[in-house]
């Protein structure tokens, strides 16, 4: 044994590791080892084997088929600087590493270990290169990567590939300033990819296909990266756009960020972008399809206008896609703002005249964020905007105001802010609830119709709220916003107010004692009516209208929408919605509640029918005293 020691070159510590690596092994004849001991460093150099005096440097065993667990003391061998075990059998728990401060490249890819410990990257100071890919490391609840990594500052390859990494991405991998390959696909991280990425000098990142929940949040960090050459984002959550920045990636050669939740326009910086492949598929990218300069391009299941590259989109749906642009893409428009004509209704929201052209922009309460779109402004048909109860911030495009045919514009429960702009056609707008404006500017006049719901859009998919009538302004054509009342205004809405009720008086006490001394010499008013608004439901199509005899001489009516009618003398009005009729004419289309007109008879009343001079078809049902 003394003679033994005295001519053994290799150091007795790492001597004593390589035999029990070799034991443990289940086949160690295929490394062809001296079977009766031997000198590991001595001559001859065993195979696999590399030294550097006494101390064992490297081992490099990749592809053998060895099968196996690794000693637990294999960190003693304090000289190693290359450890090349991949594409074997090896399985088990990784020993620690702790302590190899020499290490520079370690392959353990392709294996089977199954653990490993939280002290394995401790003082690997001098790593360059690390490959754990294709390992099952702690299957059952994954793993992450501890912060003494971030001692390695050498570290240049971090392959990780299908090996249960979980949790957000580590802050710290974006501050290595020697990293340039950051291999993590197929794992189970989540979150966003932290803003310490910012500006990395990674050349390779892939973090494509997570399990789970997979990655998520925006990919604008990634345009500050301009050394990458390959980007794969593939199969994840990431949402948000493809930043305009994407551009300044000079160097980028491959990009992947198929099935995603990404949105909107294609840049045109990315479209020109010389790539040698680029994978845009299955996603939410909107507008046209650019013509791109990459070699190889696929671009299939997004929400394109148009299936063909430098194809154009219809001039409404690019305003109203930018709109949405502006607002910040809610997903319920995203899914169902597709395809190039916004008329089709499957555009959640927008309703259209007969002429299919956009008339009814219909949003309260839809997530909405962010500020308004100029590019609303040619959409030269549209009548009403209901943008109620968002989260809409910024001004009011000014260019808004030549929209000669709108007629009502909702902003209430937003926050925008001032100045309005000077629209100079009549508008009713509605402004309560936005902390930034005033809630009801100096002699502006309320609007006469509180009613917001779009008579003429049955189509709409969102029916909006009704505002407050004290929140409801018309603007008549060049009337200043409610900013830029002046003073006088504030003098007029005191004055004019008393004035007018002071004359109201005078004038209201002796047409009272006149009305209270006619109405003795006048019989009491014949009738009363309730008129049924039409029922898309009824193959009829007709308006039905319930008239009643009345004991107190008044006349009083009530529809669906809440108006009343209007008596003046004998002529005694009822409106309901866009349907004014008078008493007389409902005598006349009725022949005089004439027996040859008569309908049926009921419990109620008679019913008569008419039609009035529009070729309207009328029911009226005359009914008994105290019914109505």
């Amino acid at each position: 044994a003394f003679a033994s020691l005295v001519f053994t070159v290799t150091d007795p510590n790492d001597l004593s590791v390589i035999n029990e690596f070799r034991k443990g092994l289940e086949n160690p004849e295929v490394l062809k080892w001296p079977e009766n001991g031997g000198d590991p460093c001595g001559s001859p150099v065993w195979p696999h084997i590399v030294c550097s005096g006494s101390r064992i440097q490297q081992i490099q065993v990749m592809g053998l088929g060895l099968k196996g667990p690794l000693p637990q003391n294999l960190n003693k061998l304090s000289r190693l600087t290359h450890l090349g075990l991949q594409k074997n059998q090896f399985s088990g728990k990784l020993p620690s590493f702790s302590g190899l401060s020499e290490l520079s490249f370690a392959y353990l890819d392709f294996n089977q270990f199954d653990s490993i410990p939280l002290d394995f990257f401790d003082g690997l100071v001098n790593l360059q290169v690390l490959a754990l890919d294709e390992n099952p490391l702690n299957a059952t609840s994954g793993w992450s990567l501890p912060n003494g990594l971030q001692d390695s500052a050498q570290l240049i390859n971090l392959t990780m590939i299908n090996c249960n990494l979980a949790g957000p991405l580590p802050e710290f991998l974006g501050t290595m300033s020697s990293l340039e390959v950051l291999l993590l696909s197929t794992n189970r991280l989540s979150g966003p990819i932290p803003g310490t990425f910012k500006d990395a000098v990674l050349k390779m990142l892939w973090l494509n296909d997570q399990s789970g929940d997979g990655m998520s949040g925006s990919i604008d960090v990634v345009a500050t990266m301009v050394s990458l050459t390959h980007l794969w984002l593939h199969g994840n959550q990431f949402s948000g756009k493809i930043p305009v920045e994407i551009g300044n990636l000079t160097n980028l050669k491959d990009l992947s960020v198929n099935t995603n939740n990404l949105v909107g326009l294609i840049p045109e910086s990315l479209a020109n972008m010389p790539l040698d492949n680029l994978d845009l598929n299955n996603n939410h990218f909107m507008g046209p399809v650019p013509k791109f300069k990459a070699t190889n391009v696929s671009f299939m299941s997004n929400s394109f206008c148009q299936t063909k590259q430098g194809a154009v989109c219809a001039p409404e749906v690019m305003a109203l896609l930018e709109f949405l642009d502006g607002v910040n893409y809610p997903s319920r428009l995203v899914e169902s703002w597709s395809g190039n004509n916004p008329c089709d209704g499957r555009w959640w929201g927008i309703s259209c005249d007969d002429n299919q052209k956009v008339s009814v922009i219909n949003l309260p309460k839809s997530n909405l964020s962010g500020t308004l779109s100029p590019s609303i402004a040619n959409l030269e048909s549209v009548t009403r905007i209901y943008l109620e109860s968002n989260n809409l911030s910024g001004f009011v495009p000014s260019s808004w105001t030549s929209l000669k045919s709108l007629s009502v514009l909702d902003l209430s429960n937003n926050n925008i802010s001032p100045p309005l702009p000077k629209f100079t056609t009549p508008l009713k707008l509605v402004l309560n609830g936005n902390p930034k404006l005033t809630s009801n500017p100096p002699g502006a006049n309320p609007s006469p119709n509180n009613s917001t719901t779009p008579a003429d859009s049955p189509t709409s998919s969102v029916p909006p709220s009704r505002p407050n009538s004290s929140s409801s302004v018309i603007f008549k054509p060049g009337e200043q916003s409610p900013e830029k009342k002046d003073s006088k205004s504030k003098i007029a809405i005191v004055v004019v107010p008393i004035a007018g009720f002071l004359l109201l008086v005078f004038l209201a006490i002796p047409l009272y004692i006149y009305v209270c001394k006619k109405s003795k010499d006048k019989h009491q008013a014949p009738t009363a009516l309730v008129v049924h608004p039409r029922d898309p439901s009824d193959s009829d199509n007709v308006v039905k209208i319930a008239i009643a005899n009345q004991t107190n001489g008044s006349l009083s009516t009530v529809n669906a929408s809440g108006s009343a009618s209007i008596q003046s003398g004998e002529s005694h009005m009822i409106e309901a919605g866009n349907l004014l009729i008078s008493v007389q004419v409902l005598r006349n289309v009725t022949k005089n509640f004439s027996p040859e007109n008569e309908l049926g008879r009921g419990g109620f009343g008679v019913v008569y029918k008419g039609e009035l001079d529009d070729g309207t078809q009328i029911a009226v049902k005359r009914m008994e005293a105290g019914i109505v």
